[in-house]
């Protein structure tokens, strides 16, 4: 039975990986900001799970005795953790970078960035104290080297993440612990579309590449939490939305109607 933690694990992508590991038999922490919306998650998982596998605890990732409070805590309640997934992330509005304030900056950078830092940091100094354990970052757009125009801050930070997997990747090697990436693609969440106001141009026209290439949470999550329970190569990187998966989307987009906001708009 292994042991999860998921940093911003109470919505989006974080919340489909939580209950993904959980169906796989595993144990799981689940983490946001706040006590209220942690509390809601395991709530809601323990409807179909058993209470006695989720342990919810609040942990703003920005903050480094926070993110040491998070081992702990999952630590002591489960006797160990077998892995460690790198989730939080906030996004932004699609704006040219010049445009955006000195606080939005900080705060994509500190979630982002900071928060990733200092969850390999603790994660990693607790794995290799119990000798064994898997380290995860969550990858996104800017962690291959693609631009768009509008989303140079968020990019940055995802391409600093890929750095900051390679690098330590190559620390652990020898050790028992491992350090890899998630690369979920385009996933229909907040971080997503909250960019867009419904029913503009630019949401139209982002809609139809999405209805391309986007999924749901609950169609990419379980096949992340599968790879990630049976990989035991370090620097590897799981990634959902392959060259020529996408190849294949847009051969098939003429013919194939796929409309993944219905209901959601």
């Amino acid at each position: 039975m292994k042991s999860v933690v998921i940093t911003g694990s109470t919505r989006g992508i974080g919340y489909g990986l939580a209950d993904s590991f959980l169906a796989l038999g595993c144990v799981v922490t689940v983490s946001g900001r706040s006590s209220t919306s942690v509390q809601k998650t395991v709530t809601q998982l323990s409807s179909t799970y058993q209470p006695d596998s989720l342990f919810g605890h609040p942990c703003d990732v920005t903050r480094f005795e926070q993110v040491q409070g998070l081992w702990d805590k999952a630590y002591n309640h489960f006797g160990k953790v077998d892995i460690w997934v790198n989730n939080a992330g906030i996004g932004h509005p699609q704006l040219e970078f010049r445009t955006e304030s000195s606080e939005e900056i900080r705060a994509v950078v500190e979630t982002n960035i900071l928060g990733t830092m200092y969850g390999a940091r603790v994660a990693l100094r607790g794995m290799l104290e119990q000798g064994f354990g898997s380290l995860y970052n969550m990858e996104g757009l800017g962690s291959d080297g693609r631009k768009v125009r509008g989303l140079t801050l968020y990019g940055s930070t995802k391409s600093c993440i890929r750095y900051l997997t390679d690098a330590l990747a190559e620390e652990v090697l020898g050790t028992g612990v491992i350090v890899g990436a998630l690369s979920p693609g385009m996933v229909v969440t907040d971080l997503l579309i909250g960019r867009y106001e419904s029913g503009s141009q630019d949401w139209e026209g982002a809609k139809r590449i999405f209805n391309i290439l986007a999924d749901r949470v609950e169609t990419v999550t379980p096949w992340l939490a599968q790879k990630v329970m049976t990989n035991n190569k370090n620097g590897m990187r799981i990634k959902w939305m392959t060259r020529g998966k996408v190849a294949g989307r847009f051969l098939a987009a003429s013919f194939r109607k796929r409309d993944l906001f219905e209901g959601l708009e």
